[in-house]
């Protein structure tokens, strides 16, 4: 009687840290799956801050990025079907006795301000992070250990096809996320939001105080400038970011700024304010942008003429990468200043197309999907595309959810019916 509750007890336990696993992991893979580009980025921001970005080739962190939510997704779906046993709960312990102890030290070291587990979906400490990988990291244990307790939810024959597909399926979001853009944002410029409210403090409260810096060189000599004290065109820029000068209240957008290239001019408020349409072009790189569709990006500043539309390039490229890009496209569009990490967060897409209206973000579009001639028809107070986008981010992960689960329900009833017929 004794072995028969403890029995019932492991089940019971290794049933639970099997539903919490994965459906930690089916999350954690998602988000970075649906943002590869963003997964990306902070996988760079690890390499630089253990001082390996200059060992590592350029592709390695995509790579990596595509690979880390992949994995974690389909471990997490074979998990929580019970299917790949073996493999599943192999190699999900493998991953939290590595990440366990990276995570003690970041929130020992602070080296980076949080681990990205769940993207921008859900950001939390790296202290957080921490306590939360030793509760996975026990349920690990556990459903490796009593492994043989994972009742699976279909038969054997039948597994190989949810584990093919489940590798297909995401492989599918990562691409279609990579060759355009996220289909859910998590980020506080998605499509709708007011980039001057996400800038605003509420009243009383006492905000972070930021200054833009610019490095720029002369005679080969490298020097820090702040707007005060921004120098003549003799210099040639280098970089800009904006540095935390006193910690307050701090708005979901707290680093948008943009410095025009000839002057150093803040014409930030002008943009926001404007209460006309402006198209910005966000390239964080220029030197790393993709030129295949800089013909219709050339043809929609021309149309932005033509209509009176305010249409600037958004970069943290040096003067000489500036030249080299007006050299190689053709660009007439005038060019401005702003932070790297900024422009990587208000779009994953490089170059990518913005267009705005008194602050509010209209559209977001991938380089690879820009509007053409036909699109831009007419003015855009006329077009549909000059109104704000809709998304619906229940729609989205309703239809997500659909296409994943409805053939898996197909192939569960076929196996259920398989196994009626058996006996």
């Amino acid at each position: 009687m004794e072995n028969k509750h403890l029995h019932k007890a492991l089940v019971f336990w290794t049933t639970l840290c099997r539903l919490v696993l994965g459906m930690v992991f089916i999350f954690s893979g998602f988000v970075k799956a649906v943002d590869p580009l963003g997964s990306q980025y902070k996988i760079e921001d690890y390499l630089e801050a253990f001082n390996l970005a200059a060992y590592v080739p350029a592709f390695i962190p995509l790579l990596a990025a595509i690979l880390q939510g992949v994995v974690e997704f389909v471990l997490g779906v074979w998990l929580t079907l019970g299917i790949r046993r073996k493999i599943s709960t192999y190699f999900i312990l493998v991953i939290m006795c590595l990440m366990t102890p990276l995570t003690f030290y970041l929130a020992l070291e602070n080296p980076i301000s949080d681990c990205g587990c769940f993207g921008d979906a859900w950001v939390i400490t790296n202290w957080q992070t921490f306590w939360k990988n030793i509760g996975l990291l026990i349920a690990a244990v556990s459903v490796f250990k009593w492994r043989r307790l994972l009742f699976p939810v279909i038969s054997e024959k039948s597994q190989w096809i949810v584990a093919i597909y489940t590798i297909f399926f995401i492989f599918a979001i990562t691409g279609y996320c990579l060759n355009r853009l996220p289909v859910l944002d998590f980020r506080p410029y998605r499509i709708g939001n007011s980039i001057p409210e996400g800038m605003s403090i509420p009243e009383g409260a006492v905000p972070n105080r930021y200054e833009s810096r610019f490095i720029l060189e002369k005679d080969g000599v490298k020097q820090e400038f702040t707007l005060e004290n921004y120098p003549d065109s003799t210099w040639t820029f280098v970089e800009a970011r904006s540095v935390l000068v006193q910690k307050g209240y701090e708005p979901s957008i707290h680093d948008f700024s943009i410095v025009t290239q000839e002057e150093g001019e803040d014409i930030t408020e002008e943009v926001l304010s404007d209460p006309g349409y402006t198209f910005l072009l966000i390239a964080h790189r220029l030197e790393k942008a993709d030129d295949a569709n800089i013909d219709l990006i050339n043809e929609i500043f021309d149309y932005s003429v033509e209509n009176g539309y305010a249409f600037y390039c958004l970069t943290s490229s040096s003067d000489e990468e500036i030249e080299n890009w007006r050299e190689r496209t053709g660009a007439e569009y005038p060019f401005t200043f702003t932070d790297d990490i900024t422009l990587k967060t208000i779009i994953r897409a490089n170059p990518g197309l913005l267009l705005l209206k008194e602050g509010v973000i209209l559209n977001k579009w991938n380089y690879t999907e820009v509007p053409d001639e036909y699109a831009l028809s007419d003015r855009l107070e006329n077009l549909e595309l000059g109104r704000i986008k809709e998304i619906n981010n229940v729609n989205t992960i309703g239809r997500i959810i659909l296409w994943f689960f409805l053939p898996l329900f197909v192939v569960l009833g076929i196996d259920r019916l398989w196994l009626k017929r058996k006996k």
